[in-house]
């Protein structure tokens, strides 16, 4: 599975972001799909997963109520609409796969390059 993300940039604090991650490969639908991130100096987070069927989602309590994560099988993309967003939500924003289908756990073993998000004003 290969991932691409896109969506990333420099937005003021409060200001919103959404986050696409194109996947491609045979299969795709059986995996679950999350988006990890890592801020300067830091070690990389999770932040959310869907499963396949995007009925199970789970966040980073840093994150709950302001980010929402959804999958669109059929165009093969995750996205992240990022709300409210604050300073420390400044990294470089990494989708990721697992290949189960309701994986709950933070263990991904395939991963996009990543995309800029900058908080500031």
């Amino acid at each position: 599975v290969q991932l691409v993300e896109s969506g990333g940039g420099l937005v003021q604090p409060g200001g919103s972001l959404r986050l696409s991650c194109a996947a491609s490969g045979r299969a795709i639908e059986d995996y679950t799909s999350g988006w990890f991130r890592q801020a300067p100096g830091k070690g990389r987070e999770f932040v959310a997963s869907v499963t396949w069927s995007g009925l199970n989602t789970y966040y980073a309590d840093s994150v709950k109520g302001r980010f929402t994560i959804s999958r669109d099988s059929a165009k093969k993309t995750v996205y992240l609409q990022m709300n409210s967003l604050k300073s420390e939500d400044t990294a470089i924003y990494y989708c990721a796969a697992h290949p189960a289908p309701n994986y709950s756990g933070i263990s991904f073993t395939n991963w996009g390059r990543g995309t800029q998000v900058t908080v500031s004003s």
